[in-house]
């Protein structure tokens, strides 16, 4: 059982995520802070497999919260994904320096956000797509092609083009005809060949190939 914790200010927006996750047979809520320092004391204490942070918070923000949970020296780091209604770089960069294992926005919907619970659970860390584009189109214009020397199989490429553009697993499995666990291997075997960490990544990768415009 995925153990979930939530951490935001608006009482309706955790009764509603709670819901989400309830829903699904293989999660639970084990529990709910309304603000930063409470949210720290609550996940310190129960250990949750994820937890759900809103960035503006009282008494702390979600940003500081999860510096203090996962960040840079954090012995046994939290897993948490941030979820605001915030679409800012500044704050979507300060979360992944800070460990995040994901950023999605409210209003992504609850498909998205059990997927962005299974990818921390499994190590990856899911960012809303619409925020991966955005975050590419900092990068340094698309310079080198040189896919051959990746080792990536014809598939894995096709994998690489569809999450570079934001696709969730579940999309992926339905654009290329394949099972959702079949993805995930993709996914698996593609991490280790980029050294990748996350789909962001990925698709930085995809992007410097001109793989995606």
């Amino acid at each position: 059982m995925i153990r979930v914790m939530i951490a935001d200010d608006q009482a309706m927006v955790r009764t509603g995520f709670g819901m989400i996750i309830g829903a699904q047979p293989d999660m639970e809520v084990v529990g709910e802070a309304s603000d930063g320092v409470e949210a720290v004391a609550l996940a310190r204490r129960l250990k949750p497999d994820v937890a759900l942070f809103d960035i503006r918070m009282p008494r702390m923000d979600g940003l500081e919260a999860l510096r203090l949970l996962a960040g840079p020296g954090v012995a046994e780091p939290i897993k948490v994904v941030v979820v605001t209604t915030f679409d800012l770089d500044e704050y979507v960069h300060q979360a992944l320096r800070n460990g995040a294992a994901g950023f999605l926005l409210k209003d992504s919907g609850p498909a998205l956000l059990i997927e962005a619970v299974r990818a921390a659970v499994s190590g990856d860390a899911l960012i809303s797509p619409s925020i991966t584009v955005r975050l590419l189109q900092h990068l340094s214009p698309p310079a080198r092609t040189d896919v051959g020397e990746s080792g990536l199989s014809p598939r894995e490429i096709e994998v690489v083009k569809l999450t570079a553009r934001g696709r969730t697993n579940a999309e992926v499995a339905s654009e290329l005809f394949i099972s959702v666990g079949t993805v995930k291997t993709h996914l698996s075997s593609i991490h280790a060949k980029l050294d990748t960490r996350n789909r962001v990544e990925i698709a930085a990768w995809a992007w410097e190939r001109k793989l995606v415009s």
